[in-house]
Protein backbone atom coordinates (compact mmCIF):
# COMPACT_ATOMS: atom_id res chain seq x y z
CA UNK A 1 0.00 0.00 0.00
CA UNK A 2 1.03 3.38 -0.96
CA UNK A 3 0.97 6.36 1.88
CA UNK A 4 -0.30 9.56 0.26
CA UNK A 5 1.88 12.91 1.05
CA UNK A 6 1.99 16.32 0.00
CA UNK A 7 3.80 16.19 -3.61
CA UNK A 8 6.02 19.31 -2.62
CA UNK A 9 8.75 18.84 0.16
CA UNK A 10 9.65 21.53 2.33
CA UNK A 11 12.87 22.27 4.73
CA UNK A 12 10.00 23.24 7.62
CA UNK A 13 8.73 19.53 7.75
CA UNK A 14 10.84 16.49 8.56
CA UNK A 15 8.92 14.39 6.29
CA UNK A 16 6.08 15.39 3.66
CA UNK A 17 2.79 15.49 5.88
CA UNK A 18 0.61 12.60 5.08
CA UNK A 19 -2.50 13.21 3.08
CA UNK A 20 -3.90 9.23 4.04
CA UNK A 21 -5.03 10.89 7.20
CA UNK A 22 -8.26 13.09 7.72
CA UNK A 23 -6.47 15.63 10.59
CA UNK A 24 -2.88 16.87 11.78
CA UNK A 25 -1.16 18.21 14.67
CA UNK A 26 1.58 20.25 13.81
CA UNK A 27 4.63 20.29 16.50
CA UNK A 28 6.67 22.86 17.48
CA UNK A 29 10.37 22.10 19.84
CA UNK A 30 11.33 24.01 22.37
CA UNK A 31 14.49 26.48 22.64
CA UNK A 32 17.86 24.26 21.29
CA UNK A 33 15.92 21.39 20.27
CA UNK A 34 14.55 20.58 16.54
CA UNK A 35 11.80 18.23 15.17
CA UNK A 36 14.05 15.39 16.08
CA UNK A 37 12.21 16.39 19.86
CA UNK A 38 9.50 15.09 18.72
CA UNK A 39 11.40 11.99 16.95
CA UNK A 40 9.91 9.21 19.44
CA UNK A 41 6.26 10.17 18.62
CA UNK A 42 4.79 7.58 16.48
CA UNK A 43 3.71 9.15 12.44
CA UNK A 44 -0.07 9.11 13.52
CA UNK A 45 -2.03 8.74 16.56
CA UNK A 46 -5.63 7.08 15.67
CA UNK A 47 -6.63 9.06 12.35
CA UNK A 48 -4.33 11.89 13.12
CA UNK A 49 -0.60 12.41 11.37
CA UNK A 50 1.98 13.85 13.13
CA UNK A 51 3.96 16.85 11.55
CA UNK A 52 7.05 18.09 12.85
CA UNK A 53 7.95 21.43 12.09
CA UNK A 54 11.62 21.64 11.60
CA UNK A 55 12.49 25.51 12.57
CA UNK A 56 15.66 26.76 10.34
CA UNK A 57 19.16 26.92 12.53
CA UNK A 58 18.91 23.58 14.18
CA UNK A 59 19.87 19.90 12.71
CA UNK A 60 19.54 19.66 8.90
CA UNK A 61 19.04 22.95 8.94
CA UNK A 62 22.07 23.93 10.50
CA UNK A 63 22.96 25.98 7.28
CA UNK A 64 20.36 28.14 7.46
CA UNK A 65 19.97 31.97 8.57
CA UNK A 66 18.42 31.83 12.81
CA UNK A 67 14.72 32.72 12.24
CA UNK A 68 15.49 35.50 14.47
CA UNK A 69 12.31 36.22 16.20
CA UNK A 70 9.15 34.78 17.18
CA UNK A 71 6.97 37.09 15.03
CA UNK A 72 9.66 36.28 11.88
CA UNK A 73 9.17 33.01 12.59
CA UNK A 74 5.38 32.58 12.92
CA UNK A 75 5.62 34.97 9.27
CA UNK A 76 7.96 32.64 7.92
CA UNK A 77 5.63 29.26 8.48
CA UNK A 78 2.66 30.83 7.14
CA UNK A 79 3.74 30.04 3.30
CA UNK A 80 4.54 26.10 3.78
CA UNK A 81 1.52 25.72 6.47
CA UNK A 82 -1.07 26.79 3.82
CA UNK A 83 -1.67 23.94 1.73
CA UNK A 84 -1.69 21.50 4.60
CA UNK A 85 -4.78 23.47 6.07
CA UNK A 86 -7.42 21.55 4.31
CA UNK A 87 -8.19 19.57 6.58
CA UNK A 88 -8.57 19.55 10.69
CA UNK A 89 -5.62 20.51 12.18
CA UNK A 90 -3.67 21.08 15.49
CA UNK A 91 -1.12 22.93 17.21
CA UNK A 92 1.60 21.08 19.94
CA UNK A 93 4.07 23.27 21.28
CA UNK A 94 6.37 22.21 24.69
CA UNK A 95 8.07 24.62 27.09
CA UNK A 96 9.35 27.73 24.71
CA UNK A 97 7.78 26.29 21.46
CA UNK A 98 4.64 26.96 22.63
CA UNK A 99 4.79 30.65 22.39
CA UNK A 100 5.46 30.36 18.00
CA UNK A 101 2.55 28.33 18.08
CA UNK A 102 0.89 30.64 19.73
CA UNK A 103 2.25 33.47 17.33
CA UNK A 104 1.29 31.68 14.25
CA UNK A 105 -2.34 31.03 15.41
CA UNK A 106 -2.43 34.69 15.76
CA UNK A 107 -1.06 35.37 12.09
CA UNK A 108 -3.42 32.85 10.31
CA UNK A 109 -6.23 35.13 12.28
CA UNK A 110 -4.66 38.35 11.13
CA UNK A 111 -4.28 36.71 7.08
CA UNK A 112 -8.16 34.95 7.29
CA UNK A 113 -6.25 31.75 7.20
CA UNK A 114 -7.89 28.54 8.76
CA UNK A 115 -6.89 28.14 12.02
CA UNK A 116 -5.97 24.93 14.00
CA UNK A 117 -9.39 23.59 16.32
CA UNK A 118 -7.00 23.18 19.23
CA UNK A 119 -3.91 24.51 20.93
CA UNK A 120 -1.64 22.57 23.21
CA UNK A 121 0.75 24.30 25.27
CA UNK A 122 3.22 22.11 27.28
CA UNK A 123 4.62 23.11 30.59
CA UNK A 124 5.05 26.97 29.17
CA UNK A 125 3.28 30.39 30.90
CA UNK A 126 1.29 32.22 29.33
CA UNK A 127 3.32 34.78 26.99
CA UNK A 128 2.94 37.59 29.20
CA UNK A 129 4.48 35.91 31.63
CA UNK A 130 7.30 34.03 29.10
CA UNK A 131 10.53 36.59 30.51
CA UNK A 132 9.83 35.46 34.06
CA UNK A 133 12.13 31.63 32.62
CA UNK A 134 14.82 31.29 34.77
CA UNK A 135 16.90 30.19 32.11
CA UNK A 136 16.99 33.28 30.42
CA UNK A 137 19.16 34.50 33.05
CA UNK A 138 21.51 32.14 33.02
CA UNK A 139 25.56 33.03 32.03
CA UNK A 140 26.98 30.96 28.64
CA UNK A 141 28.85 28.41 30.99
CA UNK A 142 25.86 27.58 32.89
CA UNK A 143 23.54 26.77 29.52
CA UNK A 144 26.75 25.01 28.31
CA UNK A 145 26.33 22.63 31.40
CA UNK A 146 22.29 22.59 30.75
CA UNK A 147 23.17 21.25 27.07
CA UNK A 148 25.17 18.45 28.48
CA UNK A 149 22.87 17.30 30.99
CA UNK A 150 20.80 17.30 28.41
CA UNK A 151 22.30 15.05 25.97
CA UNK A 152 23.45 13.28 28.96
CA UNK A 153 19.72 12.98 29.48
CA UNK A 154 19.15 11.24 25.97
CA UNK A 155 21.77 8.22 27.20
CA UNK A 156 24.72 9.91 24.91
CA UNK A 157 27.98 11.14 26.08
CA UNK A 158 28.62 14.98 25.13
CA UNK A 159 31.49 15.56 22.72
CA UNK A 160 32.76 19.04 22.77
CA UNK A 161 31.93 19.24 19.47
CA UNK A 162 28.27 18.41 19.78
CA UNK A 163 27.74 20.97 22.52
CA UNK A 164 29.26 23.56 20.79
CA UNK A 165 26.57 23.16 18.01
CA UNK A 166 23.76 22.91 21.10
CA UNK A 167 25.26 26.11 22.81
CA UNK A 168 25.02 28.22 19.75
CA UNK A 169 21.31 27.17 18.51
CA UNK A 170 19.98 27.69 22.60
CA UNK A 171 21.96 30.82 22.48
CA UNK A 172 19.90 31.88 18.99
CA UNK A 173 16.56 30.67 20.70
CA UNK A 174 17.41 32.26 24.32
CA UNK A 175 17.92 35.56 22.35
CA UNK A 176 14.40 35.37 20.29
CA UNK A 177 12.77 34.05 23.64
CA UNK A 178 14.82 37.61 25.46
CA UNK A 179 13.39 39.66 22.54
CA UNK A 180 9.44 38.38 23.20
CA UNK A 181 6.99 40.77 24.72
CA UNK A 182 3.28 40.58 24.43
CA UNK A 183 1.83 42.67 27.21
CA UNK A 184 -1.44 42.28 26.29
CA UNK A 185 -3.06 39.11 25.36
CA UNK A 186 -5.07 38.42 21.88
CA UNK A 187 -7.47 35.71 22.32
CA UNK A 188 -7.48 33.04 19.68
CA UNK A 189 -10.68 31.46 18.44
CA UNK A 190 -9.42 28.06 19.53
CA UNK A 191 -9.73 25.88 22.71
CA UNK A 192 -5.87 25.94 24.09
CA UNK A 193 -5.30 22.78 26.56
CA UNK A 194 -2.96 23.47 28.98
CA UNK A 195 -0.58 20.82 30.09
CA UNK A 196 0.82 20.49 33.56
CA UNK A 197 3.80 17.76 34.22
CA UNK A 198 3.55 16.79 37.58
CA UNK A 199 6.82 16.69 38.54
CA UNK A 200 8.02 19.55 36.51
CA UNK A 201 10.44 21.23 38.72
CA UNK A 202 10.55 24.39 36.44
CA UNK A 203 6.77 25.39 35.83
CA UNK A 204 3.99 25.13 38.24
CA UNK A 205 0.63 24.48 37.85
CA UNK A 206 -0.27 28.32 39.28
CA UNK A 207 2.46 29.71 36.47
CA UNK A 208 -0.14 28.36 33.54
CA UNK A 209 -2.97 30.02 34.94
CA UNK A 210 -2.24 33.10 32.58
CA UNK A 211 -3.26 31.35 29.40
CA UNK A 212 -7.19 32.03 31.07
CA UNK A 213 -6.87 35.44 28.95
CA UNK A 214 -6.10 33.50 25.64
CA UNK A 215 -9.08 31.95 25.22
CA UNK A 216 -12.23 31.69 26.04
CA UNK A 217 -12.37 28.05 26.32
CA UNK A 218 -8.95 26.87 28.34
CA UNK A 219 -8.70 23.32 29.70
CA UNK A 220 -5.74 22.33 32.27
CA UNK A 221 -4.62 18.92 32.32
CA UNK A 222 -2.07 17.56 34.33
CA UNK A 223 0.48 14.52 33.56
CA UNK A 224 2.48 12.15 35.11
CA UNK A 225 6.32 13.00 34.30
CA UNK A 226 8.84 15.43 34.43
CA UNK A 227 9.77 18.66 31.99
CA UNK A 228 10.85 16.57 29.01
CA UNK A 229 9.02 13.44 29.41
CA UNK A 230 6.83 14.66 26.74
CA UNK A 231 9.32 13.36 24.48
CA UNK A 232 8.47 9.70 24.62
CA UNK A 233 4.57 10.29 24.30
CA UNK A 234 3.18 8.47 26.80
CA UNK A 235 -0.35 7.17 26.96
CA UNK A 236 -2.44 9.80 28.99
CA UNK A 237 -0.77 13.05 26.38
CA UNK A 238 -1.72 10.54 23.13
CA UNK A 239 -5.17 10.11 24.91
CA UNK A 240 -5.08 13.98 25.50
CA UNK A 241 -3.53 14.81 21.67
CA UNK A 242 -6.25 12.93 19.90
CA UNK A 243 -9.41 13.54 21.68
CA UNK A 244 -9.68 17.45 19.98
CA UNK A 245 -11.54 15.87 17.33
Amino acid sequence: MTTGSTTDTSPWFVRPPSTDHPARIFCFPYSGTGASAFSAWPAMMADTAVCPVQFPGRENRLAHPHYGTYENLADCLVDPLMPLLDRPFAFFGHCAGALPAYETVVRLAELGLPGPDCLFVSGQPAPHDASRDRMLTMTESELRAEVESFVRGRGIEPRPDMVDVGLSVLLGDHAAARAYRRTEPVEVRCPIVVLHWRDDPETSLDQLQGWRRYSDSVDFQVVDGGHYDFANAPDKLRELLTCWR
